[in-house]
């Protein structure tokens, strides 16, 4: 048995579990290099199959070979850990995994800290980590299957959505890592293309529209067809029309950024918010602006006030809902989406929350 001298350094880092590591990234990597790290055909691949358990037998190997490597490699993986807290909603409850590292970690440690009894803390500590990677992996899997059948209940389709977030990316590349060597263990990759996905679909979750832009039960007309209140001859309504005193306030119907302020011809005073994945709502007839261009908005922020500007027999709020291009009906988005939501959220929903978005 061949016995490894230990710095005073690495001997506090077995003892107290602290990582010491040099670091290859940047503090400023943050989320975008999650969401950059391979191409989307890689991350596809990733989540088809299931991530490799690395043996116990190469791991004590490795811990043989060079511990002073072994301590940098779980500083990086440290550092890939934290690296993706910032994407994590705040109730996060993992308790099941995509591959299950646990016997083989529990191998791992036994045989490193008889073969090697300095090293007994730090096979510890990657025990730890692997777990906490994996059941990470499965909660992010569980959180996109759920916001995927609440897109789809929508009439909306998931795989466009995430097609649409591909769209406007760039920027230098930054590989990430888990190894001295540049390598980056399937566990970590598969964890983080989980991640990516699940972060894509939740942000398209909150661009589709869940709040009344005004007093629900004020709807005037409906969307389709409907006689001209000008001519009477048979029209096409593109949305719904609330009827409201001027001055009343006009909500955003989902989280977006404002993308036109403005007049538009039959429309009057018009506030458009493009929402992300060919998704876009319209605000017309107002009588005062509330936002400006390039504004970002949550839903239910007051975006304008109820008027009667444009073609227009009376104070109301003309609202649209436009998905690439194509408007459609508005009304199945606000009735349905807060409770599925709220059901893919994993939270419940109060009756006034339902009511009001």
């Amino acid at each position: 048995m061949r016995f490894v001298t230990l710095t005073s350094k690495m001997q506090m880092l077995a003892a107290g579990g602290a990582l010491a590591a040099v670091s290859i990234w940047g503090g400023s990597m943050g989320v975008m290099g999650i969401l950059q790290y391979q191409a989307q055909s890689e991350r596809n691949s990733l989540l088809s199959r299931e991530a490799q358990v690395a043996k116990s037998e190469s791991r004590v190997a490795a811990y043989r070979d060079d511990l002073d490597k072994v301590a940098d490699d779980l500083g990086r993986r440290q550092d890939f850990i934290e690296s993706v807290l910032p994407m994590l909603p705040d109730d996060v409850k993992a308790d099941e995994t995509v591959s299950d590292s646990k016997d083989e970690a529990a191998k791992t440690v036994a045989k490193v800290s008889a073969a090697i009894p300095e090293a007994g803390a730090l096979a510890r500590l990657e025990a730890r980590q692997l777990a906490f990677v994996e059941n990470l992996t499965r909660y992010a899997d569980r959180r996109s299957a759920a916001a995927e059948k609440a897109i789809r209940q929508l009439g909306l389709d998931p795989r466009r959505m995430l097609a649409e977030t591909r769209t406007g990316q760039g920027g230098p590349l930054q590989r990430l890592s888990t190894s001295r060597d540049g390598s980056l263990d399937p566990r970590f990759a598969r964890l983080g293309a989980s991640l990516s996905r699940m972060d894509a679909l939740e942000r398209g979750l909150n661009g589709i529209p869940q709040f009344m832009p005004a007093d629900y039960s004020q709807i005037s007309s409906g969307f389709g067809y409907r006689r001209d209140p000008f001519n009477g001859g048979a029209a096409m309504h593109a949305g719904l029309d609330f009827r409201g005193p001027i001055g009343s306030p006009i909500h955003a119907a989902a989280a977006g950024v404002v993308s036109f302020v403005g007049q538009i011809r039959g429309y009057g005073n018009v506030v458009e918010i493009r929402h992300g994945n060919g998704m876009l709502t319209r605000y017309a007839h107002m009588s005062r602006f509330k936002t400006k261009k390039g504004t970002p908005v949550e839903a239910g922020d007051v975006i304008g006030l109820i008027g009667s500007t444009g073609r227009s027999t009376g104070p109301h709020l003309h609202f649209e809902v436009r998905v690439n291009g194509r408007a459609v009906n508005p009304r199945p988005f606000l009735e349905s989406a807060p409770h599925v939501l709220e059901e893919a959220r994993g939270t419940l929903a109060t009756k006034d929350a339902s009511t009001n978005g």
